[in-house]
């Protein structure tokens, strides 16, 4: 699949857009947005904090980077929801996610790894 196609074009801005509000969302954690009067730093802890800052950045450049069709953007994203997911899946005390969370995260995680195989697939059939 050539990320300069047309369906592979809208597939992206699809999962960019997830991302994106995904990204934005844990921006809002981070900011205190959800947690009242209590600072974020506080109710995650110091690690917590910068384990959900460096995720949030991680996926708002990838969301960047899937909209202008850069394969790093999907190589970015699946990396940094793959280490999301598994450290929260083993029980990593800093990393919190709900269960609505969890399930973006998967969504993207798999729309990322059909993107990328159908890449290579493509690729090898042009070879």
């Amino acid at each position: 699949m050539d990320f300069k196609s047309e369906l592979a074009g809208r597939y992206l801005r699809i999962v960019a857009i997830i991302a994106l509000l995904l990204g934005l969302s844990d921006a809002a954690r981070l900011l205190g947005v959800s947690s009242g009067a209590q600072s974020p730093i506080t109710e995650l802890g110091a690690a917590g904090f910068a384990y959900l800052a460096v995720f949030c950045l991680a996926r708002l450049f990838a969301a960047v980077g899937l909209w202008i069709r850069a394969s790093w953007g999907a190589v970015l994203l699946g990396i940094s929801t793959t280490i999301e997911l598994l450290m929260y899946l083993l029980g990593h005390p800093d990393v919190t996610i709900s269960m609505v969370g969890f399930g973006i995260r998967v969504v993207l995680l798999v729309s990322v790894a059909v993107l990328l195989f159908l890449s290579f697939r493509m690729r090898r059939a042009h070879d």
